[in-house]
């Protein structure tokens, strides 16, 4: 994880990655809040991080679960540069990545949880990303406030199965997970 975040800082002042520069801030805003998703994602599992940007939250859920398949997927080319560094760099041959937008990315299968950290709204991540999760499998939507409005817009065929609320260690902000599935 620390060799992660080194890397992120390297990569940061190149690439503006993410706006968090502070080493310790990048503790507790990236990986612990992207590590408070850990115990929703089944170990051996396929997971796809769409909109990976920096790699968050797949980079560590990968460190963390390193059974778990994950596929990182990220439109900028810049991004998916680093992205496949880190992979090379960190060893992590349970990632896969791929420079394509969501919407248009055929991978010829589909995985039992999709995830996004980044995405704006909820319905446009269905839009975008719905069709990659697998029959029986998730969407996880990592949201700060929870998004009353946002539910009440779901696409028709889509239901929110459950809103877990996270507490990530040095971050005073409200966190919330939430699992989202087709009826």
């Amino acid at each position: 994880m620390l060799d992660y975040l080194a890397l992120l800082q390297k990569w940061n002042r190149t690439y503006n990655l993410t706006a968090v520069r502070d080493a310790s801030k990048m503790v507790s805003h990236h990986l612990l809040d992207c590590l408070a998703v850990v115990p929703q994602v089944t170990a051996g599992t396929t997971v796809l991080d769409v909109g990976s940007g920096a790699g968050l939250p797949g980079i560590p859920l990968a460190l963390a679960q390193p059974r778990t398949r994950v596929t990182l997927l990220e439109s900028s080319h810049k991004k998916a540069a680093f992205l496949q560094q880190a992979k090379s760099e960190l060893k992590l041959d349970n990632v896969t990545v791929a420079c394509e937008r969501a919407e248009v990315w055929r991978p010829g299968r589909s995985f039992e949880m999709v995830i996004s950290r980044a995405f704006s709204d909820l319905a446009e991540l269905i839009a975008a990303a719905g069709r990659h999760v697998a029959p029986g499998g998730r969407l996880a939507a990592m949201k700060g406030i929870y998004p009353h409005e946002e539910i009440t817009r779901l696409p028709q065929g889509w239901r929110l199965h459950e809103a877990i609320p996270l507490l990530v260690p040095g971050l005073h902000a409200k966190r919330h997970l939430l699992l989202l599935e087709p009826e």
